[in-house]
């Protein structure tokens, strides 16, 4: 599956779905693209009548997995050039297919591979999802660079802690979590790549005092994954910050558009910048993430920020993870949740509590207006918090007050 060895696409290339698991979905995708077409990698613990409607509602012209292929009729042409498609709906809810090239896939790979120092000898651990492009990147990064993957088709502790001939890793912050946890020698790596989420207080000191050497992503769907590198934009990337302090990105990295019945919607502006939906700053020269767009809420007529809130609430010593969601308030017209994991089970904080902490720290708006004790936090496969379900969930009758 070597991006830049694939067959030329043809005009009008097919788009095929293709459902495997581990290095099944490899040798999938390897055929898609040796005959000029592209490939949507779909998620394979979904059943067939979701995979099914996924394939058909992006326009796929077939379905395909290690079993046979299904002719679906009605797909629709993807425009030449074009590698892969993923689903993803961002923090609208609404899926759409994100239209990665060829192009911004080898420029993403040349790009971190010179900064990760991982030419010739690097080994690939792979233990990412391959239905969301960050998976497909450590395939294509290590026969980049000369080698075969070493692909695991799920996350496993133990089977991290048992893969001794591997030199590079790419994670999220929840399985580099669990590996400390498990005194697993994250510092055998001679990189780990940690993306898919900001991580949390005081996971980089855990990992390096573990001897681990942690090169920190940010980047996206829509920039062929990560493209800032510890707050350093890729070489070929462009990032600025506007006047709104949303986070702008320009180059070969960028995807050609989304796809979105059929049809190819523009990804950047007549500039060439795609705006992604980030929040940021510069400090000393790098890259910081503030928050997103969508995290900031009206609430009393008071903007407040759900992402500023959460971080607050990690502060307080009786909390060891929290995230805030915002709901339809008839009152405030939106109010915020706090969904927190007690330090003890036994002894969790009260929602008066927290919002005498919050009120301590920051503007009294920020207090949160409702709260439930929760023994995890919801993660997307790429061990994001998944917001979308905890704001299903705050809609049910079950806060524990509000003030």
């Amino acid at each position: 599956m070597d991006s830049s060895q694939a067959s030329a696409p043809r005009p009008g290339a097919r788009l095929v779905a293709v459902r495997g698991s581990g290095s099944a979905t490899i040798d999938l995708i390897d055929r898609v693209w040796a005959a000029g077409d592209a490939a949507l990698p779909i998620d394979p613990a979904l059943r067939d009548r979701a995979a099914r409607s996924i394939a058909v509602g992006l326009g796929a012209h077939e379905l395909r997995d290690t079993t046979g292929a299904v002719q679906l009729g009605g797909g629709v042409a993807v425009p030449a050039g074009t590698a892969l498609v993923i689903r993803t709906s961002g923090t609208t809810g609404r899926a759409r297919g994100v239209v990665l090239g060829h192009q911004a896939l080898d420029a993403t790979v040349a790009a971190s591979i010179d900064r990760l120092d991982a030419g010739a000898g690097a080994r690939w651990l792979g233990v990412l999802p391959l239905h969301h492009v960050a998976g497909v990147l450590v395939v294509l990064r290590a026969r980049a660079a000369g080698a075969a993957p070493v692909l695991h088709d799920r996350f496993d502790v133990t089977r991290v802690g048992a893969a001794t001939d591997v030199t590079h890793v790419a994670l999220v912050p929840t399985m580099l979590h669990r590996l400390l946890e498990q005194d697993v020698d994250v510092g055998r790596f001679a990189r780990i790549l940690l993306g898919g989420a900001a991580p949390p207080a005081g996971l980089l000191d855990r990992a390096a005092a573990a001897g681990a050497r942690v090169t920190v992503s940010y980047g996206m769907t829509e920039t062929a994954g990560g493209c800032v590198y510890d707050g350093r934009p890729l070489d070929g990337v462009a990032v600025a910050v506007a006047p709104d302090q949303r986070v702008l990105i320009r180059g070969a990295v960028l995807a050609d558009g989304y796809r979105v019945d059929g049809g190819l919607t523009p990804l950047c502006d007549a500039d060439g910048w795609f705006h992604s939906g980030d929040l940021g700053r510069f400090e000393g020269g790098r890259l910081v993430i503030t928050g997103r767009v969508d995290d900031v809420i009206v609430t009393g007529g008071v903007n407040v920020s759900t992402t500023v809130v959460a971080g607050l609430l990690r502060r307080h010593p009786q909390v060891a993870d929290a995230a805030v969601v915002a709901v339809t308030d008839a009152d405030w017209g939106q109010r915020t949740v706090a969904y927190v994991v007690p330090v003890d089970a036994e002894r969790p904080p009260t929602l008066e509590a927290l919002r005498v902490h919050v009120r301590r720290h920051a503007d009294p708006a920020l207090a949160p207006r409702g709260l439930r004790v929760v023994t995890s936090l919801p993660l997307t496969t790429l061990g994001k918090v998944d917001h979308g379900a905890l704001r299903a969930a705050a809609t049910a009758p079950a806060d524990t007050g509000s003030t």
